[in-house]
Parts: structure tokens; C-alpha cells; sequence
């Protein structure tokens, strides 16, 4: 259970962060000086990697 918590979580923090980045180079080229929202964007889609990994280790434990 904590192999798929943590491949599901994976998978949609990849997802999360491809979109963000491609987002964020679409917004960059309109409007440079909002360039730390993208990343803002993009560190929660770490985050939600992040917190996947705590709950497997949890699952696991």
C-alpha cells in the first residue's frame, strides 16, 4: 500500500509540475516580472511529492 501511495503521489506531483512549468514559461515570456509566482507554483507541486512520501512511510510503519 505505501509503493502505490507513493507512485500515485509521484505521478500527480510530475504532473503537477509539468503544467506548472509550462505554464509558467508561457507566463514569463508575457510578463517577466511575475516570474515568482511560477515558482511558487511549481514548489507546491513538490510539496505535494513531499507529503505523498510522509504518508508512505507512515503506511509502511
Amino acid at each position: 500500500m505505501g509503493a502505490l501511495t507513493m507512485i500515485g503521489s509521484g505521478f500527480a506531483a510530475a504532473l503537477c509540475i509539468m503544467t506548472a512549468v509550462k505554464a509558467g514559461a508561457e507566463m514569463l515570456i508575457e510578463k517577466p516580472e511575475l516570474s515568482i509566482w511560477s515558482l511558487l507554483f511549481v514548489a507546491l507541486g513538490e510539496g505535494l511529492a513531499i507529503y505523498g512520501l510522509i504518508v508512505a512511510i507512515l503506511l509502511i510503519g
